[in-house]
C-alpha cells in the first residue's frame, strides 16, 4: 500500500509520528546510556514535524480516508495542535525531574509519542473501531508510563489499579458500541445519526448502549462516580508522567466525546443529557468536598481534575454550538492551568526530595516572589476567581447552561465552585503567610523558566482578554459540525 499517495494525506501526520516513533526508539538504542538527550531532541522534532504537516494541511472542509474510518476537519487540526504543544511543554517541564530520577530513557519518549498518536487517532476517527483503537493506544501507554519507575512500590499499585479499572471502562465501551452496532447495523458515526434520525432501529436497545458508552466516557474523563482511580494514579505516578495524564489526554477526550455523542449520537441528545447532568453534578460535588480533606497536593489536584471535569461536561449539556464550544474554551483552559501547576511542583522537586505535600508551598514568596506571584495566578484561576481564564471559562460554560433553561445546575456548580475555592486559597496563604520548611534556592534551566513564565502570564492575559481564545473555540465548532 502506497502510503505517500494523496489519499492518505488526511493522515500524514499520524504517518510521521508513526515512523518516528520507530526512529527514536532505533536511535536511543544506537545512542547508549550517555547520550540519552538524543531521544529527547528527536521527540520534540517529532512534535514539532507533526504540528507543521498539520499546519500545512489545514482546512475548514472536511477530508476522510480508510474508507470515511478517519476525518481530517477544523476541529481535529485544532485540537491536535493543541496536544503538539502541550506534551512538549510537558517534556520541557519534565526533562529535569527525569533526569534525577533516572527516567531519561527511551521507553519514556517512546511511551509519550505513542500516547500522543493515540490522541492524534481519536480526534480524527469517525467510526467505532478506530475510536477505539486510539483509545486503547493511548490508555495502554498511560498504563505504562506509570509503572515506569519499577522500584516504586506506589508507581506499581497505581498501575494495576489504573489498568484493572481501565480495563473494565474499555469493556463497558465496546459493551455499548456492539450494542449500538446491533442496533443501526453500522459503526461509522456519521451514518449513525442518520440511521437514528430515520427511525430504523430499536430505541430500547440504543439507550442501553448509550448508558455503557457514557459510563466509559466518565472512565476517561475521571468524572465522578467513575473516578476512583484518579485520586491514586495522580499520587503514585511520578510527577512527570502525572502531569502528561492531567493535561493532553483531555484534550483527547473533548474530540472524542465530540466525535460520539454530539456527531455520531447527537439525534439521542434527550437521552444523553440527563446522564452528563448526574455525572456533572457529583463530579463537582465528589471532586470539591474530597479536594478539602487532601494534604498530598497530587491527590488534591486529582480531585481538582474530577470537579473541572463536571464543568466541562455542563457545556455539552446545552446541546448547540455556544455550548461546545465553551467547553472547549474551557478545557483549552484547564490544560494551560494544569501545566503551569504541576510544573511549580516540579519545581520545588530537587534530587532525592518530592515535593508532594502541599506544605512545601509554604514561604514560597521568601524564597522567589516571581515564581509565588505565578502559583498565586494559577492557584486563582483554578479557582475561577477574576481575573484568570478560569472565571471566564466556568463563565462560559454557565452561561451555556442557563441559556439551555438549566439555572438551577448553574446555581450548583456555583455553590461548588465556592467550596472548591478554599483548597486553593489554602495554597496561597501558605506560600505568602507561613514560614519556608527550608531556604534552599529555587534554580531552575532557563527553558523552563522562560515557559513557565510565558505559562502563568498566558493565564493572566486570556483572562484579561478571554474574547481572543473563546472566538478561536467557536470557529473550531462552527466549522466542523
Amino acid at each position: 500500500m502506497n502510503f505517500i499517495s494523496p489519499e492518505f494525506a488526511p493522515a500524514y501526520s499520524e504517518i510521521f509520528m508513526l515512523v518516528m516513533v520507530c526512529v527514536v526508539m532505533l536511535a536511543d538504542l544506537s545512542a547508549g546510556g550517555n547520550r540519552r538527550y538524543v531521544a529527547y531532541l528527536l521527540t520534540q522534532i517529532t512534535l514539532m514535524g507533526c504540528g507543521l504537516l498539520t499546519f500545512l494541511s489545514f482546512t475548514t472542509e472536511a477530508s476522510q480516508t480508510f474508507s470515511g474510518m478517519f476525518v481530517d476537519d477544523a476541529l481535529a487540526d485544532i485540537l491536535k495542535l493543541m496536544v503538539y504543544g502541550t506534551v512538549s511543554a510537558v517534556l520541557i517541564y519534565s526533562h529535569a525531574y527525569i533526569s534525577d530520577r533516572g527516567l531519561l530513557r527511551g521507553e519514556f519518549f517512546s511511551l509519550i509519542l505513542f500516547a500522543t498518536l493515540g490522541m492524534m487517532v481519536m480526534i480524527s476517527a469517525s467510526h467505532f473501531l478506530t475510536l477505539y483503537i486510539g483509545l486503547e493506544l493511548l490508555s495502554l501507554s498511560l498504563y505504562a508510563l506509570v509503572a515506569l519507575r519499577r522500584d516504586s512500590i506506589m508507581a506499581t499499585e497505581a498501575a494495576m489499579k489504573f489498568f484493572v479499572l481501565g480495563a473494565l471502562a474499555s469493556g463497558f465501551l465496546l459493551y455499548g458500541m456492539s450494542l449500538i452496532y446491533g442496533a443501526t447495523g453500522t459503526l461509522h458515526v456519521s451514518q449513525l445519526a442518520q440511521i437514528i434520525q430515520s427511525e430504523a432501529s430499536s430505541k430500547e436497545v440504543l439507550v442501553v448502549g448509550l448508558v455503557f458508552v457514557v459510563a466509559g466516557i466518565g472512565f476517561k474523563l475521571s468524572a465522578a462516580p467513575f473516578h476512583m482511580w484518579a485520586p491514586d494514579v495522580y499520587e503514585g505516578a511520578p510527577t512527570a508522567v502525572t502531569l502528561f495524564i492531567g493535561s493532553a489526554p483531555k484534550l483527547a477526550a473533548f474530540g472524542f466525546v465530540m466525535r460520539l455523542l454530539v456527531e455520531g449520537l447527537g439525534e439521542m441528545v434527550a437521552d444523553w443529557q440527563g446522564m452528563l447532568i448526574i455525572l456533572a453534578v457529583m463530579s463537582m460535588a465528589v471532586g470539591n468536598i474530597a479536594a478539602i480533606a487532601q494534604s498530598n497536593i497530587k491527590r488534591m489536584l486529582a480531585y481538582s481534575t474530577i470537579s473541572h471535569m463536571g464543568f466541562l461536561l455542563l457545556g455539552f449539556i446545552s446541546a448547540d454550538s455556544n455550548g461546545y464550544s465553551s467547553a472547549l474554551f474551557y478545557v483549552i483552559a484547564y490544560v494551560l492551568m494544569t501545566l503551569g501547576t504541576f510544573a511549580m511542583i516540579m519545581l520545588l522537586c530537587r534530587s532525592g526530595f518530592e515535593a508532594e505535600n502541599i506544605s512545601d508551598f509554604k514561604g514560597l514568596n521568601k524564597r522567589n516572589s516571581w515564581y509565588a506571584f505565578i502559583a498565586l495566578v494559577l492557584m486563582l484561576s483554578l479557582a475561577g476567581i477574576p481575573p484568570m481564564i478560569g472565571f471566564y471559562a466556568k463563565l462560559a460554560v454557565l452561561q451555556a447552561v442557563v441559556n439551555a433553561g438549566y439555572i438551577w445546575l448553574a446555581v450548583a456548580a456555583v455553590l461548588f465552585s465556592l467550596i472548591g475555592a478554599f483548597y486553593y486559597l489554602r495554597i496561597i496563604k501558605m506560600m505568602y503567610f507561613d514560614e519556608p520548611e527550608t531556604h534552599e534556592p529555587i534554580l531552575p534551566n532557563n527553558d523552563v523558566k522562560i515557559l513557565l513564565s510565558a505559562n502563568g502570564l498566558a493565564v493572566l492575559a486570556l483572562g484579561i482578554f478571554p474574547q481572543v481564545l473563546m472566538g478561536f473555540s467557536l470557529y473550531a465548532i462552527q466549522n466542523s459540525m
